[in-house]
């Protein structure tokens, strides 16, 4: 089983109301190849809700405590991002998930690139607190762009 971002498949559950879908992925979930999964609304968001960003390093940071996610407003939502990762830790466990596929630049779900904490539209090579979760206890975390290595699709 593939666990997806829920936005790829074209569920409108991103921090702005929309959402950015993947035809791949979305014909992956109608096959039932595929589950969605969302962290952040896991983790107690709603939609929509204000932009967040890593400040200070990156997913793996914030797991170790030295880094924190932060809300444009400068509201602290850390404890938020590691409870919705936790949740889709329990998922992809519970699923036995081969690979899991989710959406680049997210706080959440970037798995190479994430943006840099000043909220200027910066990328910055690294993990979001999901991906880094998921990395750590050895699950296949790729990215939309990446979506050729699914073997299910070859």
């Amino acid at each position: 089983m593939i666990l997806v971002s829920s936005c790829l498949a074209g569920i409108k559950c991103r921090y702005n109301g929309t959402d950015s879908l993947e035809n791949t992925i979305q014909q992956l979930v109608n096959q039932k190849k595929a589950t969605m999964v969302c962290p952040e609304l896991l983790g107690g968001f709603s939609t929509p809700r204000e932009p967040a960003e890593i400040i200070g390093g990156t997913g793996i940071d914030v797991l170790n405590g030295t880094a924190k996610v932060v809300e444009k407003s400068g509201k602290n939502v850390t404890d938020l991002y590691i409870k919705g990762a936790y949740q889709t830790l329990k998922m992809a466990k519970d699923l036995n998930a081969t690979y899991i596929v989710l959406k680049e630049a997210s706080p959440s779900c970037g798995s190479q690139m994430i943006y840099n904490g000043n909220f200027q539209n910066e990328k910055i090579p690294g993990e979001g607190v999901t991906s880094a979760l998921l990395t750590n206890e050895g699950f296949k975390v790729i990215s939309e762009k990446e979506l050729a290595k699914l073997k299910l699709l070859s």
